[in-house]
Order: C-alpha cells, then structure tokens, then sequence
C-alpha cells in the first residue's frame, strides 16, 4: 500500500468513534465508566440504574479533584451522541436500556490488552496455528490415498499411545504450559463473544439497506419487493444469515453442547486452574452460558428483523413511506427553485405555528420512595427467605466455594448412611463458608443428587457471626451415586 493511501484511510478511521474515544482528553475515564458498568458486569442497563451509577462515581471523581462539571445524563447523552453507547427499547420494558457500542468493546480490549500483553510467539498460539494449517490441508486434499495414509499414520499414533498409558508412560501438560493454553482459549472465546455484536450490527445494517432498497424503488414492484412477496426471508438468507445460522445451529446441537460442558467440568476440576485469577476463572465458569445468551440475542434480533420487514412490506406501510419521501423531494426540489429569488436574510411573513404537546425521557422521572411513607416502628423479624435451584448457578458462578471439601464431606456422610439430604450433610459440617457452603451443596446436589418435591430448613453461621437459615428444596445425596463426587 503507498503512503498517500495509507494517510486516507487513516484519516477516515480516525473520524471513527473507536479512534476517537482512544484518542479524546476524556478517553480514560469514559472509557474506566463504561467498562466498569457496561463491560465487567452486566452487558446492557436500564436508563435509571446506569444514571445512577455513573452520577455515584462523578461524585466519587469529583471529590477526587477530577474535572467532570456536568450531571450523568448529560455526559451520557454525549456518549450515545459520540457512537460511545447504544440505546435499545427491548419489548415489554418500561424504560430504554444502556450497552456498550461494538467499537467501545474493541477499545476496551486494546486497552486491556496493553496492559496486560501476549508475550511473544506462545508455544500454544503456534500450536493452534500449525493444527489449523494442518486440518486445513487435510481437508482440502482430494487424493484419497494420501488422506487414507494420513489416517493410518494417525491410528498408528493413536494405538501407541494407548499401548504407553497402559504400561504406565502418562505424559501430563506441565502446569505452565497448560496456564498458557488456557489463557489463549479465553483469549479466543472471549473474541468470539465480541464477534455476535458485529454479527448484530451486520444485520441492523442489512434491515435499513433493505427498508432503504425499497423505499427507492419508483417502480410497482422492484426486486425486494417480489422476494418478500414471494415469502423469501432476504434477512436470513443474506451473508451474514447463512453464517449465524450455521453456527447457531452448531452452538445449540446436543452433542457438541454436552461436548463443551464435559470439557469445561473436567478443566475446571484441573489443579492449575487455582492459577488463573477470579476473572479468568468466573468467565470459564459462565462459557457456555454467555455464548449462548450472546447467540440468542442475535438470533433474536435476527427474527424480528425478518418478521418486522415483511410485516413492512405486507401492511403497504412502505407505500405511506414512499409517499412520505416524494414529498420531502418535492419540498427539497421547491426550496432550491426559490434559493436564488428569496436570499437567507429576507423576511418571508409567514408564521409557523409549533406543537403544544411536551416531550420528556422516562429516564427523567423520579421514582417514588415508599420510605417517605414508612410507617413508625420497629422491624419485625421475617421468615427464612426461600433459596431456589433457578437462581442456584447464578450465585454459584459469582463465588468461590471449595467444591472439593463439599465432595469429601458428602462422602464421609454417605459412608455412614444409605442417602442424605442437604440438611443432613451441614448437621454433619456445618458450613464453612456459610451460604457459599449452603449454594455448594445445592449445586452439588442438583447435578448428581435426587430433588424431591418438597422442602427443609437449613441454618448457617455468616461472616458476621450471625445464625441464619433458608428454606431450600430437598435433595438427596444416594450412595449408588457416590462415585459420581470422587
């Protein structure tokens, strides 16, 4: 590429929102707010709650000695204004929601990627490419005798291999290289997460290219309109389509599922593991769960972009559009017949009157506070809180509990008696961890335990000393299935 082309396109990225967020005075600490609200915890929040929180921490800045004059919503604005943030009304909601633009995310992980770097030429990063290369070649070769020598070659190694376990020759990654490999598949994951964004936005761009296509075309029928006619989904069929459905259908098909699951259970009961640090390990934790929420969304999106165009096209609501556009064009063509007659300074004597109707944010209302209305008096003491299985996982992937100590407890009991329930296993140990050991148990239990269909009351000591309980559903761990906890 020569200079002067290079200088154009780096010109045009610079105008770009990622370039100008790295680049703006502000950037570091816009970019610490988002990813500390929209990025470390949770992907998308309401108007209200994200105001909140960002005008806590201006507060928090201010007494700092930070600059930030201005109220949350107005830097928020700013933000959303920039393409910093997008804004969304997903159905049923009562206010609009907060995320993080798709180029917000890649500045995030620039950032984060400076400071904690790739050291250079990873033995696992070049192993990932010579197998890609490798299957690669293996994939595309059309001679059948070298792909069946290959496949020889490899049961040959396969055959020894089984043949040198068996003698006792067991060769284990060493820790290091296997801290390496691991962080390398975050590292691959977590792109992969990032890259149902753009798959969104592909399609968000498609469903107005198509709207646009037909709101062009002067014609009775033009070619977007006979294929929605004719019941084609030109959504789903688009690039962007055939590729998500492709790997939708390869992200929620049972077998690779209960591959990945199996696999994550396995790698997570790894010694090593205890090296990665809480963020390395919790996203482990929720894989499964956040490409499968980041897949549905898109696919979400996907089908109420489709239905939402043919609903367009099939109402005739585009005809209102179309008409809509003539007239701006008429207007537009009428004022540039008139720019050389009437000059910009002229007084046309003409009033226009203007709507009386007030427009406001739902974000700008203000909730009501039942405290104000709290009646005098003290407290009253409650029942134990229901703890259920739903919300079990959730509290269980934000903590740490030592599994392996729930496991040896749940055997020591089973040793003594044919089943015991949760209840039985804290009577027995009581809780270490106090609710952390209570989650544990349940956790444990609902994988490889029996749920009754009823419930029981377990207590537990908490940090601060104080004796609490919970009422939880009963289940039941047998001694058939010990071997399931070793």
């Amino acid at each position: 590429m020569k200079a002067d082309k290079a200088l154009a396109t780096n010109r045009r990225l610079r105008q770009q929102p990622l370039w100008r967020l790295l680049a703006a005075p502000s950037g570091p600490t816009t970019l610490a707010l988002l990813q500390t609200h929209l990025y470390e915890g949770e992907r998308s929040l309401p108007a209200s709650i994200f105001h909140e929180r960002v005008a806590r921490d201006l507060e928090h800045l201010r007494a700092l000695g930070e600059d930030w004059p201005q109220t949350a919503q107005a830097y928020v604005a700013g933000w959303l204004a920039d393409g910093h943030l997008e804004r969304r009304f997903p159905p049923g909601a009562s206010e609009e929601e907060y995320e993080l633009a798709t180029s917000t995310i890649e500045a995030i992980r620039f950032v984060a990627g400076q400071v904690k770097p790739h050291s250079a030429a990873t033995e696992s990063r070049l192993g990932l490419v010579i197998d890609a290369l490798a299957r690669l070649a293996e994939d595309t070769d059309a001679d059948k005798a070298r792909r069946v020598q290959r496949l020889r070659a490899e049961q040959e190694r396969i055959e020894r291999e089984i043949a040198a376990i068996e003698q006792g020759v067991l060769h284990i990654l060493p820790e290091a290289a296997a801290l390496e490999r691991t962080r390398e598949i975050i590292t691959l994951a977590d792109g992969l997460a990032g890259d149902f964004r753009r798959v969104r936005d592909q399609f968000e761009q498609l469903n107005r290219d198509l709207r646009a296509r037909i709101m062009e075309n002067d014609g009775s029928r033009g070619e977007v309109l006979d294929s929605l006619f004719a019941g084609i989904d030109l959504i789903t069929d688009s690039d962007a389509g055939r590729t998500f459905a492709a790997f939708w259908r390869l992200l929620t098909d049972p077998e690779q599922s209960a591959t990945l699951e199996q696999a994550l259970d396995q790698l997570l009961s790894r010694d090593f593991i205890a090296s990665l640090d809480t963020q390395e390990r919790k996203f482990l934790l929720r894989l499964t769960r956040t490409l499968l929420e980041q897949g549905g969304m898109v696919h979400d999106v996907l089908q109420s972009f489709a239905r939402s165009l043919k609903h367009f096209v099939q109402s005739r609501e585009f005809l209102e559009q179309r008409r809509l556009n003539t007239l701006l064009r008429q207007a537009q063509l009428a004022a540039l017949a008139l720019k050389d007659e009437v000059k910009a300074t002229d007084t046309l004597h003409y009033a226009l009157p203007l709507t009386s109707s007030k427009l406001a944010s739902l974000s700008q209302w203000v909730l009501h506070d039942p405290a104000l209305q709290a009646l005098p008096g003290a407290m009253l003491d409650g029942e134990a809180a229901p703890i259920g299985l739903d919300s079990v996982g959730e509290l269980v992937a934000q903590s740490e509990i030592d599994f392996r100590s729930l496991k040896r407890h749940v055997l020591a009991v089973l040793d003594l008696q044919s089943q015991a329930s949760v209840a039985d296993v804290l009577r027995a140990y009581p809780a270490a961890q106090g609710l952390g050991s209570v989650l544990g148990l349940l956790a444990l239990g609902s994988r490889h335990g029996l749920v009754a269909g009823h419930s029981e009351t377990v207590s537990w000591t908490g940090g601060d000393a104080q004796q609490r309980s919970a009422h939880i559903p009963v289940i039941y761990f047998v001694k058939e299935r010990a071997h399931e906890l070793a």
